[in-house]
């Protein structure tokens, strides 16, 4: 079974030897020990659709078990519009599957998804995740069928014009080096999307290259594997 981690790109993954799903508290705090992890950041999205942070020093593993199990209460009036000040004590609750090592911070941090719960411990009604998980609820109830979903990135590199090994315009499918100037960014973004336990299928350079006087503009693409639709949107906020 140790064997089938090995390759795992997931840190977590290939220190724990489980898939993702069946990360427990103890296994998230046995990590955080290990790897002398300090910071722990819950990250959650907004009624704006913007990934939002909530920031935790590290400080012993009551606390840390504490916030794992429990939460942390959050002003839900400053996160969706539609909720007044006077009734807006929500809590994030972290989803131990989505962990991961930020691989952007100087400072050795963990951050995890959560997902909305009312004070009374009921899941936010119109929170994005839980209208998803409704809305799949019901078609799967309706028509017996499950969803999944893929998503793919799909970006331009602009940076200034060069004159050797130029790309034609709208001719940049698969294009290799060195027609194509930024493989080395995308290979990286790859990797480190792969460690925060995204699933790629694979990534290129795409059809629309074209160049103007001064820039060259290369497009790019990163494509997903299909998954049930819960994780799917969770792989695309941990890249957002």
């Amino acid at each position: 079974m140790e064997k089938s981690f090995q390759l795992c790109p997931n840190p977590l993954v290939k220190f724990l030897k489980k898939t993702p799903r069946e990360f427990s508290v103890d296994d998230i705090i046995a990590f955080v020990a290990e790897s002398k992890i300090q910071m722990l950041n819950f990250h959650y999205t907004g009624g704006d659709g913007r990934i939002k942070t909530l920031n935790f020093v590290v400080s012993g593993e009551e606390q840390l078990r504490q916030l794992l199990l429990s939460g942390e209460r959050v002003d839900g009036s400053s996160l969706f519009p539609f909720m007044e000040s006077g009734s807006s004590d929500l809590y994030v609750v972290p989803k131990f599957r989505t962990a991961f090592i930020n691989p952007f911070s100087e400072i050795p941090t963990l951050g995890i998804f959560c997902r909305y719960f009312d004070k009374d411990g009921n899941p936010m009604e119109m929170s994005p995740e839980n209208i998803l998980l409704r809305a799949h609820e019901n078609l799967v109830n309706k028509t017996g069928y499950s969803m999944h979903a893929m998503g793919e990135l799909e970006y331009y590199v602009i940076s200034e014009r060069e004159d050797l090994f130029e790309a034609v315009d709208q001719k940049g499918y698969h294009e290799s080096v060195p027609f194509t100037k930024w493989e080395h960014l995308r290979k990286e973004a790859m990797l480190y999307i792969a460690q925060m336990g995204g699933k790629i299928k694979y990534g290129h350079s795409e059809v629309g290259n074209f160049s103007d006087e001064f820039y060259n503009y290369e497009q790019n693409e990163i494509e997903f594997l299909p998954t049930d639709i819960e994780e799917a949107a969770e792989q695309e906020d941990e890249v957002t």
